[in-house]
């Protein structure tokens, strides 16, 4: 008998309660319906605090303060002015006036650029009697490096470098670049070898050594300088 309640001869089950799942689901959706059209269609059903929260107004941003303007005085006549633009007149005037002689002054003459100065001075007057202010340049700390190309045009003195024996035997060719300091008389200091060959090397140093050289000025002042110098060794075919 209970096989007969619950299950069909062919073993599946048979469900009785569909019925009632639909009834509770209709009744369900039909609470949650009119709870969202209730206070959609009827507002005055909800709490009046809920209403005070809806119905509140969001405050007003604060406004610029604008600057009262002053009433302008009346103008009598036409104006030739729109705002900073001279527009022609409308019409053309029956009567020009005609200025004979120098033009009158500006009321109360020029304005002198010392405020401590009399107002009424002419413009010619507002300079006079004042000193250029003289502006010295900083001196360089340190040697200015110096292209080798401008170097050169201040040569004064130059030693040809004596070519070594040994080199010449061995046929060795190239350039020795060094490193040198100029100083503010011409003199050549702080000698170095940058690159080039061994042999070639302390040649090049005896001859460069010697070399003077006319100061380099700077802002109209002697200066020293830093700079590279090229020695080209080269063997004649």
């Amino acid at each position: 008998m209970f096989e007969d309640s619950t299950f069909e001869s062919t073993g599946r089950i048979r469900s009785r309660s569909r019925g009632w799942m639909m009834a509770a689901f209709l009744f369900n959706g039909s609470i949650l319906l009119a709870l969202i059209l209730i206070p959609l269609i009827y507002p005055e059903a909800l709490p009046r605090q809920m209403m005070s929260i809806l119905l509140e107004a969001p405050p007003l941003p604060p406004q610029p303060t604008t600057a009262v303007q002053q009433p302008r005085e009346k103008f009598h006549g036409v104006t030739e002015m729109d705002g900073a633009t001279l527009v022609a007149p409308p019409t053309i005037p029956r009567f020009i006036t005609q200025v004979e002689g120098p033009e009158a002054s500006a009321p109360g003459g020029l304005l002198a650029m010392d405020p401590g100065s009399d107002p009424g001075i002419a413009a010619s007057d507002a300079f006079r009697g004042r000193q250029h202010a003289a502006v010295a340049p900083e001196p360089p700390k340190g040697p200015v490096h110096v292209p080798s190309t401008i170097v050169a045009g201040l040569l004064l003195n130059k030693t040809i470098p004596h070519y070594p024996p040994i080199a010449v035997a061995a046929h060795i060719e190239g350039t020795i670049v060094l490193q040198a300091i100029i100083s503010a008389s011409g003199a050549v200091e702080n000698l170095h070898v940058v690159s080039g060959p061994a042999m070639l090397q302390q040649a090049a140093l005896d001859a460069v050594g010697t070399w003077r050289y006319r100061p380099y000025l700077l802002n109209g002042r002697p200066v020293e300088v830093e700079t590279t110098v090229n020695v080209i060794f080269t063997l004649s075919r």
